[in-house]
């Protein structure tokens, strides 16, 4: 249905595997007078993997995207109350191959896939964008005789290595982190979203850490990457997207990392009709986002342009 002022028609509710709970959800938004495939950007919102909402926000990264041409199908997964990793991959490969089986029949560009998310949803992006190919992590739900793999990746300030998490956080933002959670040890905690993702204090299992770290899955032919992620993040320290830039650069990926000084765990800056905020600009191999253009979704959209088209 389209919905009144604003510019994409929306069918919510789709399902895309078997529901548990609101996991497997999808909304899917579309260009209102789109004439012919639309390439697709699949968003997953964060949640630090705590709960199953991660179709929310699809509205604004609609709103943003839909009148550049874009359709975006905003994805719930599985919690981490309601499934261990690497369920929620499987789910985001699952909503994958579901936009690409379905593509006809919603005027989708089943060979223009992109993904995009924040926080844990960045994480989860960065595992679709890193692990094609890689069967373990495909799961047997809903599509399987299309592919999972995708064109281009959207990370905001997503996670990539736990185990150095606590390392390279802001000063005082350890202890704020035990006052949300609950926990005395931060990040290695056995109550930090990390370790109930994994199902274990993350430091007593470092073999199953590393198989949910993008950074360590990122192979030469992958997907262009752009990063964003604020230098003042005390829930995702921005160390972990450096670690991430230098593993695609190594792999010879298309990358490019947007610093944003004194930034926080947000992207509110994405909005923002003015250039407020300072930053450095990282490219890696090539990175297909040239100079210093602002970030906000102007950005992000030509991003995709430039990866999908």
């Amino acid at each position: 249905m389209r919905v009144s002022g604003q510019p994409y028609v929306v069918m919510r509710d789709l399902s895309y595997a078997p529901r548990v709970g609101n996991a497997h959800r999808m909304d899917l938004y579309l260009p209102p007078e789109a004439t012919g495939p639309c390439p697709v950007v699949v968003w997953s919102a964060g949640s630090a993997w705590l709960a199953d909402n991660g179709n929310t926000g699809g509205e604004r990264v609609a709103r943003a995207l839909c009148g550049r041409g874009f359709a975006v199908a905003a994805v719930a997964v599985r919690s981490s109350g309601q499934a261990r990793f690497p369920a929620q991959v499987h789910d985001g490969k699952a909503a994958v191959r579901w936009v690409r089986a379905h593509a006809a029949r919603y005027g989708l560009d089943a060979e223009r896939i992109a993904v995009m998310g924040n926080s844990s949803g960045g994480w989860l992006a960065g595992m679709l964008g890193a692990t094609a190919g890689v069967v373990a992590l495909e799961g047997d739900l809903g599509p399987t005789s299309v592919s999972s793999e995708v064109q281009a990746v959207v990370d905001l300030y997503g996670p990539t290595d736990f185990l150095l998490m606590d390392g390279h956080m802001p000063e005082g933002a350890v202890e704020r982190f035990n006052q949300i959670t609950g926990g005395s040890r931060g990040h290695d905690d056995a109550v930090s979203p990390e370790s109930r993702l994994i199902g274990a204090e993350i430091q007593t299992v470092p073999g199953r850490v590393a198989e949910a770290d993008p950074s360590r899955w990122v192979r030469r032919g992958g997907p262009p990457w752009l990063i964003l992620h604020g230098t003042a993040d005390p829930l995702v320290p921005f160390h972990q997207s450096e670690l991430l830039l230098s593993a695609l650069e190594r792999a010879g990926v298309p990358s490019t990392l947007y610093e944003m000084s004194g930034r926080v765990h947000e992207h509110d800056y994405l909005d923002e009709a003015r250039d407020f905020t300072p930053r450095q600009v990282r490219h890696a191999a090539g990175g297909s986002v040239t100079g210093q253009a602002p970030a906000t979704w102007a950005l992000i959209a030509d991003f995709l342009d430039a990866a999908l088209r």
